[in-house]
């Protein structure tokens, strides 16, 4: 809850509201007070998508060639990748892997209701990168069901053939299977949602346009077939508009069909990071978690958008109470129009021989894209898995400077403060712990940079504009 401060610094960015409250006598010259006494949500960890087979450049088509990533790595690039983008350290790294069921993965059974490999290694591929990088498991999501179950008989456009139960009791079964499959396969299904952006029919790669009135009764009948044969899979709907997109009135208006919704997914790829402070994705979820399982930019990345991802981040998490964020691609390949916006680094595909562009990535060899992955980085190394987000308590919002707290799992203090804005802030935070903290600043052109120890509890900080910085308690 904000509270009257005295601001040693003014900060830059425009004010979204203020309010007063009695300050604890420790803080009576802090601009923050990071409230102890006021736990908030469990904070799962974030999520990531792989492109684990071909798109065309620009998202044009469905190419018959098998690239895509681990497949296209060499052995070290492999390793390196689980290691250095994904898993960061023993203990952290991104908890979900984001998969586009009837996109990269799309191979067919022969009466293409099943999806399944496409060539002989893609589930063994896909089982190493989860178990090498520590993921915990897999978001399942639809981008188009099996063609066998389509209108069109085809990945590309159409919707469900049918919303007769029978039809539906078969269908659900098969969507089982499918999860079933990655299952066997090494492939933990830890989420799941029936369709991503079920409003979309017409593009040129996998998917499935539904109506609210198939989406609900499709969700109805799929969603109690996931529960029982997955009891712990989070099912998130609808992977585009959350509780406000297609199916969600009816569903919210049906207690059984309600009873089989874990959270609320919304896309708002590329927003200014403000929209989380201006818009409340809370007040019609039924009591459910809503968060962001898809964000990205469609146009190439910029320093000002690696701080904006960040305050994407903690503005879903701060204002919106999110459990959970995902960003759309590990690595996209190096010849792919959308891959600067897209990606956290690129690789280069062997069919790729132009050097004029990232001319310093060998063929089955990636590098990262700084704007995007710094933005990110911190809160897959100091964000722990099911860490336990705290108020605090700031009298002026500013839509350039973000502050957000948690404490892991073995109960550490962290906290992140971001500057989105073009000159140095400066600004304390009474974090009411004696110890010292440590410091590490991104920008869009430095990760993880060390910066000298401060001691608590009140911490005076400065940071330089378009960066973050992370302060880590000493235990």
């Amino acid at each position: 809850m904000p509270l009257t401060r005295r601001t040693t610094i003014g900060l830059a960015g425009a004010v979204i509201g203020a309010s007063a409250f009695a300050r604890p006598a420790s803080a009576a010259t802090a601009d923050y007070v990071i409230r102890h006494d006021q736990p908030r949500q469990t904070i799962l960890g974030l999520g990531v998508e792989i492109q684990s087979d071909s798109i065309g450049s620009g998202n044009n088509g469905l190419p018959a060639a098998t690239t895509s990533v681990p497949h296209d790595l060499v052995a070290t690039e492999r390793t390196r990748m689980y290691r250095d983008l994904l898993k960061i350290r023993d203990d952290r790294g991104f908890r979900y892997l984001r998969l586009a069921l009837g996109l990269y993965l799309r191979g067919l059974d022969a009466a293409q209701k099943q999806i399944v490999g496409r060539w002989s290694t893609q589930l063994s591929e896909l089982a190493e990168l989860v178990a090498q990088s520590g993921i915990e498991g897999v978001s399942a999501e639809y981008w188009s069901p099996a063609p066998g179950w389509k209108s069109n008989g085809s990945y590309v456009g159409g919707t469900i053939a049918s919303t007769d139960p029978g039809w539906l009791d078969q269908f659900g079964d098969a969507i089982v299977r499918d999860l079933q499959y990655l299952r066997d396969n090494g492939v933990p299904v830890k989420m799941f949602s029936l369709q991503n952006e079920p409003s979309i029919a017409g593009v040129a790669y996998s998917c499935c346009g539904y109506s609210n009135d198939q989406y609900y009764k499709a969700f109805k009948a799929v969603a109690p077939k996931v529960r029982a044969a997955f009891p712990d899979v989070f099912i998130h709907a609808d992977a585009e508009n959350g509780q406000r997109g297609r199916g969600g009135a009816l569903i919210r208006a049906d207690a059984a069909a309600l009873s089989y919704v874990d959270g609320w997914s919304f896309h708002r790829i590329g927003s200014d990071s403000n929209d989380q402070l201006q818009n409340n994705y809370t007040s019609d979820a039924a009591g459910k978690p809503v968060f962001s399982n898809e964000f990205e930019y469609q146009v190439p990345t910029s320093d000002w958008k690696m701080v904006n991802t960040a305050q994407s981040i903690m503005n879903w998490m701060t204002f919106q109470n999110a459990p959970t964020w995902f960003w759309l691609h590990a690595l996209k390949p190096t010849y792919n129009s959308e891959s600067s916006g897209y990606s956290l680094g690129y690789w280069r595909p062997y069919d790729d021989d132009d050097f004029t562009k990232f001319a310093g990535i060998a063929k089955g060899h990636w590098d990262y894209n700084p704007q995007n992955f710094n933005g990110i980085h911190g809160f897959v190394k100091y964000l722990p898995w099911n860490s336990v987000r705290y108020a605090v308590d700031e009298a002026t919002v500013r839509t350039d400077q973000r502050i957000m707290a948690w404490k892991t799992p073995q109960g550490k203090l962290v906290f992140a403060f971001t500057n989105r804005g073009t000159s140095t802030v400066s600004y304390t935070v009474d974090t009411g712990s004696a110890r010292a903290f440590q410091g590490q600043q991104y920008t869009p052109a430095a990760r993880n940079a060390n910066l000298a120890d401060k001691t608590g509890p009140v911490l005076s900080l400065s940071l330089p504009p378009t960066s973050v910085q992370f302060w880590i308690e000493r235990l």
